[in-house]
C-alpha cells in the first residue's frame, strides 16, 4: 500500500470532532453526573425525544462502524463468534457485542456507559428485534421501549399508519421515558428541539444538492459518511448541528465559487473525470484504502443512498413543532430502509439524472440484507430505464476479512473502462 498522506482539516471537521467528543465525555460521566443513557438505532431513530428528557442517546451501530475505522472490529466479530454469534450474522451486530464484552471503550478511549433504558425504534430491519435481545441478555433488568414502524409497503404513509406510532408513542415510549429519566413529557421543550432539526435538515439538503455543480465540490459518499455524523448521532435539534452545518455549508459553497473539487485523505481532487451514484453502506475497516481507489480513477460520488439512511430529507420531509409526535412517526416511516424497492429505484433514478452521473455502482454488504436485497434486481431496473452502465462490487461493513483490495480495484478498474468508452462514444456522436 502507498504511504498516507496526512488528512486535511476544515473548520467544520474540526467543530465535528468537538461536538462527538464532547459527546463521548458526557457519557463516560454519566453515571456522575445522573444522566440517564438510552440505547437506539441511527434509521428512524427518536434523537429529538430522548434529548426532550435530557438523557443520552448511544448508538450500537456508530461505535460499531467507529470500531471499524480503528482497526478494532476484527477482534471484537471474533469474540463475539467465540460467544456463540455466526459467521452470517450482521457484523455491525457481532461487532458491538465484542466490544461490550471488552470493557465498552469508545472510540476517545473512554468507557461507554451501560443503558438505563433500551429504545428499539424498528424501521425496515428485522436484525435490530435480534440485536436487541442480545442487549438485554447483556443487560439484564434493563427496560426496553420498542417502537414498531410499519413498512412503506405500498410506498405511501397513511393516516392509520401514523396514528398506530403515534399510539405508541403515548403509551409505550414517553411512560418509559419518564419513568427511567424522572422527568414529564414537556411537548413545548419537544418542539423547540424540532424546530431546530428542521433548520439541520434544511441545511443537510443544500449540502447533497451542491454536488450537481460540475465539478462536484464534495464527494457525497466517502465524505457526505462525515457530514451525517452529527445529525445520526443525536445532534439533529441541539443548535450545535445547525451551527456545524451552517459553517460547512459555506465552506461548501466556497468551493463552488472558486470551481474547486472534493477534498480527500489524499488532497484535492483535480480531475473529475467520472460521475458516479452509489448505493449501500461503505466499507470500514479499509475506509480510506476504499476511498483512495476512487481518488485515483478521478471519481466522485455525486449521491448516494447510504447518507440516506438516517433520513431521506430530499424527498421533502422535515420534523415540524406544530406536530411534534405525528412528526417523529412518519420520520420512522421516511427512512431509507423502510422504503420499498420500487420507492428506493426511483430515488436512485432521481438522482442519477438530476446529478448527472456517469454510472451507478452497487456496493453490496455480505452482512447486511435490508441494504443487499433486491440490489441486483435494482441495477437491471436502472440499467434498462436510463441505459447507464452499472457497476458491482462487494464487501462488509466491519469485517475485514471480507475486503479484498485486489478484487475491488480489478472490479472497479474494469467498470471505469466501460465508463471511458461510453464517454467517447457519446462525444463522437455529439
Amino acid at each position: 500500500m502507498p504511504e498516507e498522506k496526512k488528512v486535511q482539516k476544515e473548520k467544520s471537521m474540526i467543530i465535528q470532532k468537538e461536538m462527538i467528543g464532547n459527546l463521548f465525555k458526557e457519557l463516560s460521566t454519566a453515571k456522575e453526573t445522573g444522566k440517564k443513557v438510552v440505547y437506539t438505532f441511527v434509521p428512524g431513530n427518536l434523537s429529538e425525544l430522548i434529548r426532550a428528557f435530557d438523557m443520552l442517546p448511544v448508538y450500537p451501530e456508530i461505535n460499531a462502524l467507529q470500531s471499524g475505522m480503528r482497526k478494532k472490529s476484527g477482534g471484537f466479530i471474533r469474540e463475539a463468534e467465540r460467544f456463540g454469534h455466526s459467521e452470517d450474522v450482521c457484523t455491525y451486530v457481532k461487532c458491538d457485542i465484542g466490544m461490550m464484552l471488552n470493557g465498552n471503550v469508545g472510540p476517545t478511549g473512554e468507557k461507554i456507559p451501560e443503558p438505563d433504558l433500551l429504545l428499539l425504534s424498528y424501521t425496515g430491519c428485522f436484525t435490530f428485534m435480534k440485536w436487541f435481545e442480545s442487549l438485554e441478555d447483556l443487560y439484564p433488568g434493563v427496560p426496553v421501549a420498542m417502537l414498531h414502524t410499519p413498512y412503506q409497503e405500498n410506498g405511501e404513509i397513511t393516516e392509520e399508519m401514523t396514528s398506530y406510532m403515534v399510539k405508541q408513542l403515548k403509551e409505550e415510549v414517553i411512560p418509559k421515558m419518564e419513568k427511567v429519566s424522572g422527568i414529564k413529557y414537556d411537548e413545548s421543550k419537544l418542539k423547540g428541539i424540532l424546530e431546530n432539526a428542521a433548520k439541520a435538515e434544511d441545511l443537510i439538503v443544500k449540502i447533497f444538492d451542491t454536488p450537481k455543480n460540475v465539478p462536484s465540490p464534495i464527494d457525497a459518499y466517502f465524505a457526505g459518511v462525515y457530514y451525517i455524523g452529527p445529525i445520526n448521532i443525536g445532534f439533529r435539534g441541539m443548535p450545535e448541528a445547525v451551527e456545524y452545518y451552517e459553517e460547512l455549508y459555506k465552506e461548501i459553497l466556497e468551493r463552488v465559487e472558486k470551481g474547486l473539487g472534493p477534498v480527500t485523505p489524499e488532497g484535492e481532487l483535480k480531475e473529475e473525470r467520472f460521475r458516479l451514484v452509489v448505493e449501500g453502506p461503505p466499507n470500514w475497516t479499509s475506509f480510506r484504502e476504499f476511498w483512495k481507489l476512487f481518488y485515483d480513477l478521478g471519481a466522485v460520488i455525486v449521491a448516494s443512498s447510504y447518507t440516506k439512511v438516517g433520513g431521506v430529507y430530499d424527498m421533502g420531509f422535515r420534523h415540524n413543532p406544530d406536530k411534534p409526535l405525528e412528526s417523529l412517526a412518519e420520520y420512522c416511516m421516511n427512512c431509507y430502509t423502510n422504503l420499498n424497492l420500487p420507492q428506493r429505484v426511483e430515488l436512485l433514478s432521481k438522482c442519477i439524472q438530476e446529478y448527472h452521473a456517469d454510472g451507478f455502482l452497487v456496493n453490496s454488504i455480505k452482512s447486511c440484507n435490508s441494504f443487499s436485497a433486491g440490489q441486483l434486481l435494482m441495477m437491471r431496473k436502472l440499467e434498462e430505464d436510463l441505459e447507464i452502465p452499472v457497476g458491482f462490487i462487494e464487501s462488509d461493513l466491519v469485517d475485514p476479512r471480507y475486503f479484498s483490495y485486489a478484487n475491488i480495484k480489478n472490479r472497479l478498474e474494469s467498470f471505469f473502462q466501460m465508463l471511458e468508452q461510453r464517454k467517447i462514444i457519446l462525444e463522437q456522436e455529439a
